[in-house]
């Protein structure tokens, strides 16, 4: 079920555009200066579906995160990210690693953390309608057949074979 709000006004529609404009112009800086990027991710998870957002400037669905700002750790950003996202407020000390690597993306070296959030019952989730413009639930199979930031693949495929692997299976 997708969590979509009132849907948009015109004035998210402007702030659409602008993020669409921004995102573009930041892929051609990073062509340029091929930086280095920090960002956490929190793959949220309710019996056994996934949390999934779709933004507004880019085509692939994610999870609800960004950049780390300065000296912030990952988990600082996760749970900020989390909050300003889709309006989920959690501890640090309820996230999970599961996945740290870096990725040759989009014209800079992307390095990424995707932590685990197990909850009991699912979050009242609140998005913008600007930066965010869908969130829904998946189950993994689902999702995997999704268009999906690269490392959020690796993430659910992992989820999935150490749950196959599982003796409580």
């Amino acid at each position: 079920m997708a969590h979509q709000g009132a849907g948009p006004t015109l004035v998210d529609l402007c702030f659409r555009q602008a993020y669409r404009v921004a995102y573009r112009l930041m892929r051609v800086y990073w062509r340029v200066r091929r930086p280095r990027t920090r960002g956490a991710l929190v793959a949220v998870w309710n019996q056994g579906e996934l949390l999934l957002v779709r933004n507004s400037y880019v085509p692939y669905y994610s999870l609800p995160g960004g950049y780390l700002r300065r000296n912030e750790t990952g988990r600082q950003a996760a749970i900020r990210e989390l909050a300003e996202e889709i309006g989920v407020n959690r501890s640090e000390g309820e996230l999970e690693l599961v996945l740290s690597e870096i990725n040759e993306w989009e014209g800079k070296r992307d390095g990424v953390e995707i932590f685990a959030l197990e909850v009991p019952e699912r979050p009242s989730v609140h998005i913008d309608q600007r930066e965010v413009i869908e969130a829904a639930w998946f189950a993994p199979e689902q999702a995997l057949r999704l268009e999906l930031f690269p490392p959020i693949r690796r993430a659910i495929e992992l989820r999935t074979a150490a749950a196959a692997a599982s003796p409580e299976r």
